[in-house]
């Protein structure tokens, strides 16, 4: 993961415009735990673009994994810290919205929990 913010939005919008036009539920099936790992690091440190990408990437990451124990995965990793996200009056409002949609759209898809 780069240390540059600019190259981490530049790697997410990257990661954001391969996931929404193609199908790479196998290619991502070998790399989620990559993949998590960076979004985490990016909703973590990263100020408002960079983690209002992340969450996009996220909701992307979950539509490609599917409904399966590995979207699951992603998602159950990834939960506590979009909450943090979300529940923060300080992060940006676009951060903000981001973390909802993908807790929602994420839950929808891979949550196996019914709650």
């Amino acid at each position: 993961v780069s240390r540059s913010a600019k190259a981490r939005q530049a790697a997410l919008q990257s990661l954001r415009l391969a996931l929404s036009s193609k199908s790479l539920s196998e290619f991502l099936l070998e790399r989620r735990l990559t993949l998590t790992d960076s979004l985490e690091k990016c909703l973590k440190k990263g100020k408002g673009e960079e983690q209002a990408l992340a969450g996009t990437v996220l909701t992307l990451l979950c539509l490609q994994m599917g409904s399966g124990p590995e979207g699951e995965e992603v998602f159950c990793s990834l939960k506590p810290l979009l909450v943090s996200i979300l529940t923060d009056s300080t992060a940006s409002p676009s951060a903000r919205q981001s973390c909802a949609t993908a807790l929602g759209m994420c839950c929808y898809i891979a949550a196996a929990d019914l709650e």
